[in-house]
């Protein structure tokens, strides 16, 4: 099963406990990780459903590119990282 992970810096404000799913998208996985406490969806998605500016992803240590379908393809050994975007200098 996949695995989805949340960094610790997310987990400070809302539960975002690892998550596994047999999900073959990685929009389907989300919304497992989001089914058992819905609050973790409104730091991950904005009210269009589409990843927040300050939320990054790595499907299997590639960034995710496409914040609006959120399609990529999940293998049963997937590891996705979400994880807050940081900046400042």
């Amino acid at each position: 099963m996949a695995r989805i992970v949340f960094t610790p810096q997310l987990r400070r404000f809302v539960e975002a406990p690892e998550v596994e799913t047999a999900a073959v998208a990685l929009r389907a996985g989300l919304e497992d990780a989001f089914a058992p406490n819905p609050r973790l969806r409104a730091y991950v998605l904005d009210d269009q459903g589409h990843l927040r500016p300050n939320v990054v992803i790595f499907v299997d240590g590639r960034r995710l590119r496409e914040y609006q379908r959120l399609d990529e393809a999940l293998r049963p050994d997937s590891v996705v990282h979400v994880l807050q975007a940081l900046s400042g200098g």
